[in-house]
């Protein structure tokens, strides 16, 4: 049995589409708001919508305890609140982080969808957090 079978056995049908439906939107808005940080124009709302959309995934992916994404979030979220506190833009190690945050969310979306057994692996590069955040 697979991760989304697990989900329909613990939840409701609704409950679970619902997660899946947003989740998914949330994962194709950040692309967009991550690549958007380096603009100095941009970067202020750009880092307000990714830490929401980091919160939001937080919280459903708690309820529908799903750990390797709320893990994921929880470290995106904090980083990203620290990001709010900088003027920005955004420097290309932040950015090129956020994407490779991004490229995960993408991959357990994917491992969902495809009822895969389990989360395919961390990319270990989300680990080395770019110590300077902004230009």
């Amino acid at each position: 049995m697979g991760i989304l079978k697990s989900l329909e056995i613990d939840y409701s049908y609704d409950i679970v589409e619902e997660f899946l439906s947003h989740y998914s939107l949330m994962c194709d808005l950040m692309e967009p708001l991550i690549i958007g940080l380096a603009r100095n124009d941009r970067y202020n709302a750009n880092i307000n919508e990714l830490f929401r959309i980091f919160h939001n995934i937080k919280s459903a992916s708690s309820f529908m305890k799903l750990n390797p994404i709320f893990k994921l979030t929880t470290l995106a979220e904090e980083i990203c609140g620290e990001a709010r506190e900088l003027q920005g833009p955004a420097n290309d190690d932040f950015v090129d982080w956020l994407l490779l945050v991004s490229d995960q969310f993408e991959k357990y979306k994917n491992d969902i969808e495809t009822d895969a057994e389990f989360f395919g692996v961390l990319d270990t590069n989300i680990v080395k957090i770019p110590q300077k955040l902004d230009v």
